[in-house]
């Protein structure tokens, strides 16, 4: 994760990146009987088991002081030069967290070094063909954004092999604020407070027009006319992936 990035924007994160139950039940799944986890670009927490040791990885400060108490211990560092020796964990968990780090060859490379059983990686696949309605007709400049920095799956092998990625939907009420969790309340998007939790939305020239169209069509009924079928959906694949690599050490 971005130092510089989460000291800036990190601030408000413990009030819109709460963990969903359904997407930590995947997580778990996903870590096996994995004995411990070493959570690389762990922010303020979301995630980490509770039944088995963890270690947080985190190099913003501001992201630090947002873990609860009772949290598990964490160390100021970079995912890309972790301090630890060969296969020190069970596992290595990194959850939406790769497109922020500056070198993610090197970043992925250390997760494999550090785990002795596998690697989970919650992340979205550029590839993915699924449209987003925020994307696709308010800010369509985010494709190009997050394409650039989200590792597509053959990077993801390359770095650590084999893997299995298995699609995770998101909930129509995902509580954790990631930029597809409010995807059937789309009056979400107008608050501040959402978008500051949003890494994406800080990177864009023009949020206002965006959020103009949105809000007229949010009060005019477009947008319910163009996406009433969403409001029958539990839940949506908007192309967010659980990559899990079994390590062969």
């Amino acid at each position: 994760m971005s130092r510089q990035l989460y000291d800036t924007i990190g601030r408000g994160y413990d009030a819109y990146r709460r963990p969903d139950p359904r997407l930590a039940a995947a997580i778990a799944a996903a870590l096996g009987a994995a004995a411990s986890v070493v959570n690389v670009g762990a922010g303020a927490g979301s995630y980490e088991p509770a039944d088995r040791p963890v270690l947080a990885v985190e190099p913003s400060a501001a992201m630090l002081r947002q873990r609860r108490p009772g949290a598990a211990p964490a160390v100021q560092a970079s995912a890309t030069d972790l301090p630890f020796r060969d296969a020190t964990f069970g596992a290595a968990l990194a959850v939406l967290t790769v497109h922020h780090w500056p070198d993610r060859a090197r970043g992925l490379a250390e997760l494999g070094r550090v785990a002795r059983e596998r690697v989970v990686v919650l992340t979205w696949d550029p590839a993915a063909t699924s449209g987003f309605w925020l994307v696709d007709d308010y800010f369509p400049e985010m494709v190009a954004i997050d394409r650039e920095i989200f590792p597509t799956l053959e990077e993801l092998r390359r770095s650590l092999g084999p893997v299995d990625a298995r699609p995770l939907l998101v909930p129509h009420d995902c509580v954790d604020g990631f930029l597809g969790a409010y995807w059937r309340r789309p009056e979400a998007y107008l608050d501040a407070g959402v978008r500051g939790a949003i890494s994406t939305f800080t990177k864009l020239a023009d949020v206002e027009s965006g959020l103009a169209r949105l809000r007229a069509d949010l009060a005019d009924g477009t947008w319910e006319r163009r996406h009433v079928d969403l409001l029958r959906r539990d839940a949506l694949d908007l192309g967010y992936r659980l990559v899990v690599a079994e390590r062969r050490l």
